[in-house]
C-alpha cells in the first residue's frame, strides 16, 4: 500500500514524518552496532534498511536498489545496471580510507555526496545519504552525539548551503578531481551547532 502525494498531500507529508523518526530511531541501533563492530558493520544491508524505513508506504520498492532509471534535476546518476557496481566502490572507498586523513568530516561528507550521486535508490535518497553521513560522523567521533537537533535534521531545515556543497563536489567530480571540502565544511558546522545545542 503506498499512498502517492499528488492524490493526498497532507497524509503523504504525515507518513513522511513519520518515517523520518522511525528512520532516526533505526539509525541509532545501527550506530549502536557500528560502535561495536567497527566500520565493516557499515554495508549494503544497513544502507537497504535506513532506505526501507524512510519510505515505507511511499515507494513500493524501497529497500532495494533500483532497477530503471532515474532523473535528478540536472544530474544523471548511473544506469541502473551500473548501481551494484558503483556501490562496491562507494563502500570500498569508506572503509579502505577509515583511519586515513585529519578530517573527520571528510568521509561523512563523501558519503552524503556520493550516494546523492550515484541515487541507488528509487526514492528516499537523500534521507538515506543523510542517515548515512551521521552514522558515519558518530562512528568517527565514536560516540552517539548529544544533541536536540542532529545534523541531517538541521540539513532538512536549510538546504540551500547543502545543495550548493553537493553542486561544488559534483563540478569538481566532473572536471577530475575529488573535492568534498566545502561539504565537509559545511558539516562541520552543522555539528558544531547540534553539540553546542545539547
Amino acid at each position: 500500500m503506498v499512498v502517492r502525494e499528488k492524490d493526498n498531500p497532507s497524509l503523504y507529508a504525515s507518513v513522511l514524518e513519520k518515517n523520518l523518526f522511525r528512520q532516526y530511531d533505526l539509525l541509532l541501533n545501527c550506530i549502536e552496532i557500528g560502535l561495536e563492530k567497527g566500520i565493516e558493520a557499515f554495508d549494503k544491508y544497513t544502507l537497504w534498511s535506513l532506505n526501507a524505513a524512510a519510505v515505507a508506504n511511499l515507494a513500493q520498492f524501497g529497500g532495494r536498489y533500483r532497477q530503471e532509471p532515474i532523473y535528478v534535476s540536472n544530474h544523471r546518476p548511473p544506469h541502473f545496471k551500473e548501481v551494484p557496481d558503483e556501490m562496491d566502490r562507494f563502500f570500498a572507498v569508506v572503509h579502505e580510507n577509515w583511519s586515513i586523513g585529519n578530517d573527520p568530516m571528510v568521509l561523512p561528507a563523501y558519503a552524503l555526496w556520493r550516494l546523492n550521486w550515484i541515487h541507488p535508490f528509487v526514492e528516499g535518497n537523500g534521507r538515506t545519504a543523510r542517515a548515512a553521513c551521521y552514522y558515519l560522523i558518530c562512528l568517527k567521533a565514536g560516540a552517539i552525539l548529544p544533541g536536540k537537533k542532529i545534523v541531517p535534521e538541521r540539513i532538512r531545515e536549510n538546504r540551500d548551503p547543502y545543495y550548493a556543497a553537493l553542486q561544488a563536489a559534483d563540478r569538481n567530480w566532473e572536471q577530475g578531481d575529488f573535492d568534498v571540502s566545502e561539504l565537509s565544511a559545511y558539516l562541520g558546522k552543522l555539528l558544531q551547532d547540534q553539540l553546542s545545542d545539547s
